[in-house]
């Protein structure tokens, strides 16, 4: 990206939350599937805490890889899920019991069937807000996330 990008997409908010839109889905966030929302926000909620531990002071693999699993696993999401559940919108609300209640396919082995759910409605919601290009929400919700996890 050459200094003029760079500048204008600093200056304009906006334009510098586009910087990662290649695509637009094919349907507004409201028409597409929870299974499909839960897909992309399952790559973004994980994107977002690497990022947050890239930012951190150790870069070791090892303990980047084991702080990532204390948000990522089925049952993080699930209590991150009841931790955000007080601060939804009606609409978010109704985007999580959409999630939840979708058919999202076998819970891994390792994860409680009821955490799995919870997890999807997580990543649902996280897929939801990005579709609908609300990326100042999914930051105050990830701040929550970081605040109530560190240690």
């Amino acid at each position: 990206m050459n200094k003029l990008n760079e500048e204008s997409m600093v200056a304009d908010p906006v334009r510098a939350e586009e910087g990662l839109w290649m695509h637009e889905p094919s349907k507004t966030p409201q028409l597409l599937n929870p299974v499909v929302l839960a897909y992309m926000g399952d790559a973004v909620f994980e994107m977002m805490v690497r990022q947050f531990l890239i930012a951190q002071v150790n870069h070791k693999p090892h303990h980047l890889h084991k702080q990532a699993t204390r948000y990522v696993s089925a049952k993080a999401q699930r209590l991150l899920l009841e931790r955000w559940s007080p601060l939804l919108t009606e609409e978010e609300a109704d985007i999580v019991r959409r999630g939840r209640n979708t058919k999202s396919g076998t819970p891994p082995k390792n994860a409680d069937p009821a955490d799995y759910r919870q997890a999807t409605a997580l990543e649902c919601l996280v897929g939801y807000l990005y579709y609908g290009k609300q990326v100042e929400r999914l930051r105050e919700l990830m701040t929550v996330a970081f605040e109530t996890n560190e240690g």
